[in-house]
């Protein structure tokens, strides 16, 4: 009996410290990267430079089982609700910028739940969970200020895409000095709202930003770090990574300067997995972004503090999903959440690195693609096409003509996603220019043929050697994710402990494994809410409201 009593006296002792600790209601910076992989990370990856990051990351938890969903608006929409996007009606792609498409109303924010336990919430960078009306856009939704940009994607100097203007500071247009960086910016405008804040209320940040989102723009001091990369859209991508690392060394310092460090939790994440046809890396994890693999849902993440974290200098194993942010921020400064939400509180796992709540999550169910994909304990099941990139991409490290898509790079990135269910045709034409492809592939046949009569000729080795080396890799990669022969079969079980990446496909020998997880998929399926799929409308246009993308046309 006594022992009993001494139990539940340390788990009361326990709970009581975590209640201190919400009760202090601690400052939270939370950082999301766009279309960062799981190898664009100095953790993972010793050739990027990002020292501030990684300090954090070595020095608190870096969360090694970390999901969140293939692609932006879904994910974005799972942090700010704490629900799976098909229960939310967001699970069938981003948020188009023609589309009256939008994260429901109904549902109360992140933010609106801080604000009730009396935190000033700020938000700098990307939204993406739709503008068609104002009631829709940041300062709507919870937030007391907004830095940034309404849709996905745009030219980081000019703060244009498609023939339209999208810079706000709160609801007003905005513009920056010229020719400034948008990393930049959003450093200095996360650095403005920590010193200019005052009084005893905590603060929460949203700090979502541009990078390394495509268009592959960065100043030539980042790039040129990266000299000794040969292809550009790696030089410059990993420039991009390192500016970003710069503008969070800018906002540690202001914290620093207020003396905010001691009660300041740090969340650093990436809303999808790395754009692998563009210059992202996942590598060794299979797939890209938009994809139901690894490679499209693992995202580096860590989490960071002085002193709130009780274990660090650790890696954590333990599942967290994108959900579970909403209600472990929630409670742990001091609040409540809805009881139904798919998030679960992870605060224990993560600051005590206790066992995780998760032993399921669902990585998402499209009905209008007929797609779906579920983890149970070790167990990973796909139903349907996982996406359109289904290989092991490497870091792209040799010269590839493309220098045009490095500047250009999100007019291929935005016809890949929009088109992923038309003909490969269509797709493949999108993807080849003649310019660069078609010469390529001819003289590589050409010497190949060659190599076939004469191989041993010197010439003729070398002018394999000069394609291998100076080939349009990406193009050419491009092309063989084409092939029938790499399309993955309808059903797919791994065991992810295991085969993290995705190489043994064990559905013809566990069966009835397979039938338990289709059970619990079905009744996941029964509590989705249809697909927002909206047709595209010419209402949105810029030109109706003076060359800029603004709200009013839903």
């Amino acid at each position: 009996m006594s022992g009993i009593f001494c139990v539940c006296l340390i788990v009361f002792g326990i709970y009581s410290s975590m209640s201190v600790e919400a009760s202090s209601r601690p400052h939270i910076l939370f950082i999301v990267a766009d279309d960062l992989g799981w190898n664009d990370v100095s953790w993972h990856n010793s050739d990027v430079v990002m020292p501030t990051l990684d300090k954090m990351a070595k020095k608190g938890v870096i969360l090694n089982s970390s999901y969140v969903q293939p692609q932006c608006s879904p994910s974005r929409g799972a942090l700010m609700t704490g629900y799976y996007p098909f229960h939310i009606g967001m699970q069938h792609g981003i948020v188009n910028r023609y589309q009256p498409k939008y994260m429901p109303q109904e549902l109360e924010t992140l933010p609106e739940a801080l604000k009730k336990v009396g935190y000033s919430t700020h938000m700098v960078g990307k939204w993406h969970l739709g503008f068609c009306n104002w009631n829709y856009t940041p300062t709507y939704r919870g937030f007391d200020s907004f830095y940034g940009f309404y849709s996905g994607a745009e030219d980081y100097y000019t703060h244009k895409h498609y023939g339209g203007y999208d810079f706000r500071f709160n609801t007003s247009v905005h513009y920056p000095p010229k020719m400034r960086y948008s990393t930049t910016l959003f450093g200095q405008r996360s650095r403005d709202i920590i010193l200019e804040h005052s009084g005893d209320d905590p603060l929460f940040l949203y700090l979502s930003f541009q990078g390394v989102h495509s268009p592959l723009q960065v100043p030539k001091k980042y790039s040129n770090q990266y000299s000794h990369i040969g292809n550009k859209n790696r030089r410059i991508y990993s420039g991009m990574i390192t500016a970003m690392d710069d503008a969070v060394s800018l906002i540690m310092r202001s914290f620093q300067q207020k003396r905010y460090t001691d009660n300041l939790l740090v969340v650093f994440t990436s809303d999808n997995g790395g754009a692998s046809y563009m210059a992202g890396s996942n590598w060794p994890l299979r797939g890209a972004k938009s994809t139901l693999w690894e490679g499209g849902t693992r995202v580096p993440t860590f989490v960071y503090s002085n002193t709130l974290l009780k274990k660090t200098g650790i890696v954590n194993n333990g599942l967290v999903h994108v959900t579970d942010w909403f209600p472990t921020l929630v409670k742990l400064a001091g609040g409540e959440t809805n009881p139904f939400l798919d998030g679960v509180d992870q605060w224990l796992s993560l600051s005590r690195s206790w066992p995780s709540k998760r032993t399921e999550f669902v990585y998402n169910i499209n009905e209008v693609k007929n797609s779906a994909a579920i983890r149970y304990g070790d167990y990973k099941l796909i139903v349907g096409s996982p996406g359109r990139y289904n290989n092991w991409y490497p870091v792209k490290t040799k010269p590839a003509c493309n220098s045009k898509e490095a500047k250009q790079g999100y007019i291929y990135e935005d016809r890949q996603m929009s088109r992923v269910n038309k003909l490969d045709r269509q797709e493949q034409k999108a993807v080849n220019g003649w310019w660069f492809t078609s010469p390529l592939k001819y003289i590589k046949k050409f010497a190949e043929r060659a190599a076939e009569v004469a191989s041993s000729s010197n010439t003729w080795r070398r002018l394999g050697q000069w394609y291998d080396k100076y080939r349009c890799d990406r193009f050419r990669e491009a092309h063989i994710r084409e092939e029938k022969s790499l399309k993955p079969p309808p059903l797919q079980l791994f065991n992810i402990k295991d085969d993290p990446e995705e190489k043994f496909n064990l559905a013809d020998r566990k069966k009835i494994l397979v039938k338990k997880i289709m059970r619990k998929l079905k009744y996941y399926k029964k509590t989705l809410v249809k697909a927002q799929n909206q047709a595209a409308t010419k209402l949105a246009h810029p030109n109706r409201y003076d060359g800029i993308w603004s709200p009013g046309w839903c």
